[in-house]
């Protein structure tokens, strides 16, 4: 009996969700910088992004979907930094919804959840990898995401027309993580209707499923232009210091 509750619990501690992370963009506000492979750190971009899902438990497998002409470098970075979760890099597509579309279709069948996570988010933490994906394994969709504190205008031609409440208002950051085929099936339908989304709650919400909101953080930024990067510097230097 013992020896059969022993390997009951061990199945249940086994990782159900894969990460599909998205490094397919074209960087075009980067300056001519290729925000994945940028240093960040002692470090590429990615590969902050990839020891942060690497280090987390619950991560069963990683697909990584890159641009074709950096399959090579993302592959050889994978090796150089032994990151062995990683079982496949594969191509991304015309537009994020594709690259999302091919890397779940390369998951273990057997994972319950998926996250999709931005290639370009380095500082996400484990805390918020593992509350989300616990979420979504309750509510079968979860993001985590920061209440917006700037005041907010509507406009129109360059005139503001109102202010808008913000106070329901949030700014939703990855990994979002999902049932696996809710997931699969949301990003089909919308590829079906032709919606080119960039955002994969806006899938599932698309088909009436909610998403559960996870607390996000102001240090899980996405590098989106050089500003980005020199932020991210100082995050690193913070937590190396014990300030954050």
């Amino acid at each position: 009996m013992a020896g059969l509750l022993s390997l009951f619990q061990k199945k249940r501690e086994e990782p159900q969700c894969s990460a599909v992370i998205v490094a397919a963009g074209s960087a075009r506000r980067m300056g001519g910088i290729d925000k994945v492979l940028a240093p960040l750190g002692e470090l590429p971009v990615l590969v902050h992004t990839l020891y942060a899902f690497q280090d987390c438990p619950a991560i069963g497998e990683i697909i990584v979907v890159a641009r074709e002409d950096l399959l090579v470098e993302v592959g050889r970075l994978c090796r150089e930094f032994n990151l062995d979760k990683v079982r496949k890099v594969i191509m991304g597509g015309a537009e994020r919804i594709h690259s999302v579309q091919a890397g779940l279709k390369e998951v273990d069948p057997k994972m319950s959840l998926i996250a999709i996570h931005d290639g370009a988010r380095p500082l996400v933490s484990q805390e918020i990898i593992r509350d989300t994906v616990a979420r979504a394994a309750l509510t079968g969709a979860a993001a985590p995401a920061v209440p917006l504190t700037d005041t907010v205008k509507r406009a129109t031609g360059g005139r503001t027309e109102e202010t808008v409440d913000r106070s329901a208002l949030w700014a939703v950051q990855t990994p979002q993580v999902f049932e696996a085929g809710l997931i699969k099936g949301a990003v089909q339908k919308a590829l079906d209707d032709g919606e080119l989304l960039t955002d994969d709650c806006g899938a599932v919400e698309r088909m009436g499923m909610p998403v559960t909101l996870t607390a996000g953080s102001p240090e899980n930024l996405k590098i989106t232009t050089p500003l980005d990067l020199i932020l991210g510097e100082a995050i690193l230097q913070a937590r190396g210091e014990g300030v954050l």
